[in-house]
């Protein structure tokens, strides 16, 4: 299929580099002369502008965004409506708001045009060899992309969540999950740390990632972030907070649902902005081994 992707960042170039290795032809645009040049240099017909993209696609047009949610997404699909026509499909696979996503695909069908929104896991290695993909929005257009979408998703990695705004309804509540996930193993090895022990964390967390309940990716990233940055002395314990974890705590709380390790771990990634221990020190490592998210380097250790 000829797809239209808007924005090669990490995951973007990623998710471009994936489907291309599937047979998919991929056309680029990025508002960064950058990454636009990093793609035309890995092989990647790229344009300037968006009306040059979508003249480029094939009579059903398939435009898949992977850009910042928020303004960003916002600004892009208002850019790209007046652009499509009745059938076309517009996809977000950012990590927008699900109650964002509902107002976009509301936009996209008084159009005549569909949207879906698409929650996009796995970080920049699922991105390129195989991710888990979450898709909400109406069945036609959801089928029509399944074959695609099962491409570029890791076996048994992707689901039709549902109607608009179901994917990244699930993509939220997956990343509050994944908040109270390394939290606890932060947590875990500040234990460790500050016991009478010596532990030698990258072997701690070796031994963890096999036939313990608590192996995983998440475990292997941790052995690999140990690995290359032994006790974590220069790592500052500063961990950003992405609005999913966020919004996920606004919704369990309209919902009553009691959430406290999720909305806990989100307090705590804030009070991480002022204090330095090692619990935030892992969970910052943690995100830059999945996602690529900087880590705030100490110097002179």
């Amino acid at each position: 299929m000829k797809i239209g992707l808007v924005g090669l960042g990490k995951m973007g170039k990623n998710i471009a580099e994936n489907l291309r290795d599937h047979g998919h032809e991929i056309i680029c645009f990025d508002i960064a002369p950058a990454s636009r040049q990093e793609a035309m240099d890995r092989g990647f017909t790229v344009f300037d502008t968006l009306e040059a993209l979508v003249s480029n696609l094939s009579e059903r047009k398939v435009i898949w965004l992977m850009v910042p949610c928020g303004s960003a997404t916002n600004e892009t699909i208002l850019n790209l409506i007046p652009l499509l026509k009745a059938g076309d499909i517009l996809i977000d696979g950012g990590n927008s708001n699900y109650k964002d996503s509902i107002a976009h695909a509301q936009m996209c069908r008084q159009a005549g045009e569909f949207f879906i929104d698409l929650g996009t896991s796995g970080g920049i290695e699922g991105a390129r060899h195989g991710a888990c993909l979450m898709a909400g929005g109406e069945e036609e257009p959801c089928a029509y992309m399944r074959p695609v979408f099962m491409d570029a998703a890791v076996e048994h990695g992707y689901i039709y969540a549902g109607k608009s705004g179901a994917g990244h309804f699930m993509k939220m509540v997956h990343n509050g999950i994944e908040y109270g996930m390394m939290q606890a193993i932060g947590e875990g090895f500040h234990v460790l740390k500050q016991s009478e022990f010596h532990y030698d964390f990258e072997k701690v967390a070796e031994n963890w990632s096999h036939g313990s309940v608590i192996r995983g990716w998440l475990m292997d990233l941790v052995k690999e972030q140990f690995s290359k940055h032994p006790d974590l002395a220069d790592i500052c314990g500063i961990v950003d907070a992405s609005g999913e974890a966020s919004w996920m705590v606004q919704t369990a709380l309209e919902e009553e649902v009691p959430v406290p390790i999720i909305a806990l771990s989100l307090m705590v990634r804030h009070a991480s902005q002022k204090e330095d221990c090692f619990s935030d020190k892992v969970v910052a490592a943690l995100r830059n081994g999945f996602g690529g998210h900087a880590v705030r380097e100490k110097k002179n250790v």
